[in-house]
């Protein structure tokens, strides 16, 4: 059978946490480099069909086919790895120690920059024709969702950052999920079938990924978007990472763990 149960794909999760900690910096940077880049290309796709057809449905069901390619290459997303591999220290896998942890935890998240950031750089100069002209209306989009997710977010002061915040766990609560679902099915098809669900549920829903706005708000900056560097980190990328980081270990990682690997005793019969 191609589905695994439950108490299988878990497993599946804690082994793939321990592999991560153990990886090559070479090989971590690698990996985490072509994810943010894949997923950088598919919001850059996603942002140009809601933009070519007026339907932000199309571009959301749309936008997962960057995921599921990343993920079938072997690619991590800093989401991904906020779930997996808390779940190597907390089983007290052999080796598996909090500083190795945040080692891979760091690398990830530059990788990932890097990625995104290529991207960003190439696609500018797409919608620019070089930086020669002014953005196409593409680029005006991207500049404007930087603009309304960043300064949008400081106008409403504390509840704003408290929103932001609450995007930010819904998100990987949907990305994580989308991550683990690949391990329920040793096919292909299934694989990208049970990915697709949540990850197109989070991009319609204007959750924050932490990693998707890695490309979107250096872009927006590159096109004429009206917010400061600062203000992407202080009211986006800081917030959306900690709040990805609390969705993916408490909604996803701790309660499956909990639930299937340190199951609670059985009630006795009556």
């Amino acid at each position: 059978m191609s589905y695994l149960a439950p108490q299988e794909f878990v497993t599946k999760m804690i082994d793939a946490g321990e592999a991560k900690v153990f990886m090559s910096t070479r090989d971590t940077f690698i990996r985490a480099y072509m994810a943010g880049a894949i997923l950088a290309l598919a919001a850059a796709f996603a942002v140009t069909i809601t933009v070519q057809t007026g339907q932000p449905l199309v571009g959301a069901i749309l936008f997962p086919v960057g995921f599921c390619l990343l993920y079938l290459l072997g690619f991590d997303l800093l989401t991904g790895v906020f779930t997996l591999v808390p779940l190597a220290v907390i089983d007290k896998r052999p080796g598996v120690t909090v500083g190795g942890m945040l080692r891979n935890w760091t690398i990830v998240f530059f990788g990932n920059f890097a990625g995104a950031l290529t991207v960003a750089v190439m696609m500018a100069i797409i919608f620019t024709f070089g930086f020669t002209e002014a953005p196409n209306a593409v680029g005006q989009r991207i500049g404007s969702i930087g603009e309304g997710r960043t300064v949008g977010y400081a106008a409403h002061g504390a509840a704003g950052m408290l929103t932001l915040f609450i995007r930010g766990v819904l998100c990987n609560w949907m990305v994580s999920t989308g991550v683990v679902a690949a391990m329920m099915s040793t096919s292909v098809s299934g694989k990208v079938i049970a990915m697709w669900m949540p990850i197109m549920v989070f991009f319609y829903m204007g959750f924050e990924h932490s990693i998707v706005n890695m490309y979107l708000f250096p872009s927006g900056l590159m096109l004429g978007g009206h917010f400061s560097f600062w203000d992407y980190m202080l009211w986006n990328e800081i917030p959306t990472v900690i709040g990805n980081l609390v969705g993916g270990i408490t909604f996803v990682g701790l309660t499956l763990y909990s639930t299937h690997v340190r199951t609670a005793p059985k009630r006795k019969p009556a």
